[in-house]
């Protein structure tokens, strides 16, 4: 087990080309005859000290990447891959947090891959339902709150109309099933967020986009969905947006994608034309078509009423995000 100073150098693993991140002493506890003019309020009278202590689950994943990109830079961040602290071993989890005492714990970690947790369910559910069990009982001993990344999959793709929060969750896959069971386990906490996003785009792992960028750059066909219609989110625009919930202690359940709603065909083809490729080599076809094992929803755009509630703006729309960060991308290349 890795001692306390091993931890704290751990937030330096990811090196960053916007702003470097610096070591922050941890904010004292606050006490009786403290100058409280250095704590800001949020709109309930929430008291909030920055930097907060963040701890952050499956950093070394796509959304886990790009969430410590954007904390890093007011916040102290601890990025906890697997190599760290597996989740489903309760013990390194609790001394874990422990040791290090985060006010907040983002849980990203999961296996996201659908094919996967339908090959193998057993593994799917000891991972997303044990490790997130496993987060929450650790979290709830030190008092931190938790913040879980949830997602589109745990609707059932009936609808023809965007999904909102309070829409009744009914997955067909195995994934989907234990997302939901993460969502039910993170709830029992009195202070938690849910964040249910959809197809990510962003740097630090390649995924969608980029697995499609990389056979376009080989003169290889890529052949997506047509007819599966979503959301989209840039990493690091939901990465923000949650940010500034967290901050303001906006508990509840929160879908978070960039504005607007495309087809994967549609992603994949604007991906191509952004990056200057030959967008015609994007092949779409019918979901029925593309052999998967487990079940792909047609339609699961997701409305964010929630956040209009609490008057915060959805972000920027995915097509003006996803040229932003194709732009970032071929600079790099």
């Amino acid at each position: 087990m890795k001692g306390p100073r091993e931890y704290e150098l751990a937030q330096f693993r990811f090196s960053f080309k916007r702003k470097s991140p610096r070591i922050r002493k941890y904010p004292p506890p606050v006490s009786r005859g403290d100058d409280l003019s250095a704590f800001r309020y949020n709109r309930d009278g929430w008291r909030v000290k920055p930097p907060m202590k963040v701890l952050i689950t499956g950093a070394s994943g796509l959304f886990g990447y790009g969430l410590t990109q954007v904390f890093v830079e007011k916040h102290t961040v601890f990025p906890v891959t697997h190599a760290v602290a597996d989740t489903t071993n309760a013990a390194a989890i609790r001394d874990l947090f422990s040791k290090l005492e985060p006010e907040i714990v983002i849980h990203a970690a999961a296996i996201p891959d659908l094919d996967i947790c339908e090959a193998d369910p057993a593994l799917a559910v000891s991972v997303n339902v044990g490790g997130t069990r496993n987060v929450v009982e650790s979290a709830r001993k030190i008092g931190a709150a938790v913040a879980f990344i949830s997602s589109d999959s745990v609707f059932d793709g009936k609808k023809t109309a965007p999904y909102v929060e309070t829409d009744a969750m009914n997955p067909p896959t195995v994934y989907g099933r234990t997302k939901v069971q993460g969502e039910e386990i993170v709830g029992t906490l009195p202070a938690h967020w849910i964040f249910r996003v959809p197809v990510l785009f962003g740097p630090g792992k390649v995924k969608f986009v980029e697995k499609g960028l990389t056979k376009l750059l080989k003169g290889e066909e890529y052949i997506v969905a047509a007819d599966q219609v979503a959301s989209a989110a840039y990493t690091l625009d939901a990465a923000r947006v949650m940010m500034e919930l967290i901050e303001e202690r906006r508990f509840g359940v929160f879908h978070v994608a960039n504005a607007g709603q495309c087809s994967r065909y549609e992603l994949a083809r604007r991906a191509a034309e952004f990056a200057g490729l030959n967008s015609a080599q994007v092949v779409g076809k019918p979901l029925s078509e593309m052999g998967d094992r487990a079940k792909r929803l047609n339609y699961s755009v997701l409305e964010m009423r929630a956040l209009k509630q609490v008057g915060i703006a959805a972000p920027r729309p995915w097509e003006e995000s996803l040229e932003e960060y194709i732009r970032t991308w071929r600079e790099k290349k």
